[in-house]
């Protein structure tokens, strides 16, 4: 039977001073995503949710496998959108200067606070941590940050039928997963979208940001009309299993 301790909350959402005073945490996570509509068949906070919910099932995996106790923060919905994203009603495009500013606010409480691993779970393709990443490694040499695209852990191929770039299979089959209340699949538009004129983009030899008006119909990328709450299931289980494993060596080994 477990103990009351074993049973304290790991999100913020619903941990108490009560809960968190006197706990030895060993490391946070913190959930971001974005606000920008997906589909007619995905609410428009489907990376905040789904960053969360990735969240806490490796956060108490991490626990229950490893003995490891970690802090979830809310998610933050403040993604980065492309040209035809922010002119859809109620998309927000969030510069990289105030994510900047955001996550070096984080970082410097906990700093303080003698918590010194930080993992960011990143639901939002838009978002680039990375360079900010490498400045405030910086400014804040004991901090560990790392960076958690999950949906970047586990090739699509080994799940789904159709590749998935924005609100197609994989996300929303991980949606009917875990909130399947809010999934209408009935309404998806079929995902298809409209590739660059030139090959090399195409390619990726070069980058430059799609326009999204053009790029697709419905707001989607991604055919999600074979999506079910199985194959989402069977995906969350293996990518939660890589990243508590991930939690557990950050806390417990060095990193050279």
């Amino acid at each position: 039977m477990g103990t009351k301790e074993d049973n304290k909350p790991v999100d913020l959402q619903q941990a108490t001073w009560g809960d968190v005073k006197g706990t030895n945490y060993s490391f946070a996570v913190l959930p971001w995503g974005a606000t920008e509509p997906h589909n007619y068949h995905l609410p428009y906070l489907t990376d905040w949710h789904i960053a969360h919910d990735i969240a806490v099932k490796s956060v108490e995996k991490a626990w229950q496998k490893y003995q490891i106790r970690g802090m979830i923060f809310a998610p933050i919905p403040l993604g980065a959108q492309n040209p035809g994203q922010k002119e859809l009603p109620f998309c927000i495009h969030t510069r990289f200067e105030t994510q900047r500013m955001v996550l070096t606010d984080i970082i410097d409480s906990l700093q303080m606070q003698g918590i010194h691993r930080l993992i960011l779970m990143n639901g939002h393709g838009g978002n680039g941590f990375k360079p900010m990443v490498r400045d405030l490694a910086f400014d804040y040499p004991e901090m560990i940050i790392c960076v958690v695209d999950w949906f970047s852990i586990e090739a699509q191929k080994d799940y789904f039928e159709n590749f998935d770039d924005h609100a197609g299979e994989m996300e929303t089959s991980v949606m009917m997963h875990f909130h399947p209340e809010w999934v209408h699949l009935e309404q998806a538009g079929d995902g298809a979208s409209t590739p660059f004129n030139i090959e090399g983009l195409n390619a990726k030899v070069g980058w430059v940001p799609r326009q999204w008006d053009k790029t697709t119909r419905d707001t989607g990328v991604g055919d999600p009309r074979k999506a079910t709450a199985e194959k989402g299931k069977r995906y969350v289980e293996a990518v939660t299993d890589k990243i508590a494993k991930l939690m557990n060596d950050l806390v417990k080994e060095s990193i050279y």
